[in-house]
């Protein structure tokens, strides 16, 4: 039985500028932010920087999985708050994890918690899933 205070088991996703390109090919969002160094840090970002989009897909699945598939998932909301930086050669981690916050039935209301690099990426970040 679900109850408010249960965690969600983490799970850590690797991001590379591998998968940076390959969501930009099929995003369609080819911003050079996320994948030329030079452009990034002429705008003022410390390095390439995944898609905010990216990032919060990648929660949503993490969010999915749980649920036991999107039709279970009612509600995903979140707000950018720090980029997912990834330099070259490197993997990154997308490190997410949930708390139940409310169960009423089987809703169960989760706050979302994202870090990379111990930074949080995501605030606000909630979902409800019908479990």
């Amino acid at each position: 039985m679900i109850k408010v205070g249960d965690a969600v088991p983490t799970r850590v996703f690797e991001l590379d500028r591998a998968l940076l390109k390959a969501y930009a090919d099929a995003s369609g969002d080819q911003n050079p932010i996320h994948q030329s160094e030079e452009v990034a840090i002429s705008v003022g970002l410390p390095n390439v920087i995944a898609h905010g989009m990216l990032t919060m897909a990648l929660v949503g699945k993490f969010v999915t999985d749980w649920a036991g598939g999107s039709a279970n998932v009612k509600e995903f909301s979140s707000r950018f708050i720090k980029p997912v930086i990834v330099p070259a050669n490197e993997k990154v981690d997308l490190t997410v994890s949930a708390t139940v916050v409310e169960v009423d039935g089987d809703r169960v209301k989760l706050d979302l918690v994202a870090t990379s690099a111990g930074v949080k990426v995501l605030g606000m970040a909630k979902a409800v899933v019908i479990k």
